[in-house]
């Protein structure tokens, strides 16, 4: 006596009719990629699309860096800068000697306002 399934060994997805179940395959055109690391990523494009809708660059699938068409000459990976609080930016823009202009007239006019 035989026990089991009758679809054993197959999968979701699988059946007699195959791709025509899933649609027509359309040609496809595989760009390659690489990034600073050397890693080679291939993206598929429809072939019909216009040259110019093909991007310049793609993130590496392996890293996360930037990668464009060009082996020899990967992009260079973005500098991350550290999170700034809003006085590193004003320190940035003012001088020392400006900083203390400003803090003496504003303390000259709180002092006016409380009576002072």
């Amino acid at each position: 006596m035989a026990s089991g399934s009758a679809i054993r060994g197959s999968r979701v997805g699988a059946g007699p009719l195959g791709e025509s179940e899933r649609g027509q395959s359309i040609q496809k055109i595989r760009v390659s990629y690489w990034c600073a690391d050397g890693h080679e990523s291939r993206v598929a494009f429809a072939y019909d699309v216009e040259e110019l809708s093909i991007p310049d660059t793609w993130d590496c699938p392996k890293c996360g860096l930037p990668a464009g068409k060009d082996k020899e000459k990967p992009p260079i990976a973005p500098k991350n800068e550290p999170y700034k609080t809003h006085l590193a930016y004003v320190k940035e823009r003012r001088s020392d000697s400006e900083s203390a202009i400003i803090l003496y007239k504003a303390l000259a006019k709180l002092k006016d306002e409380i009576g002072e």
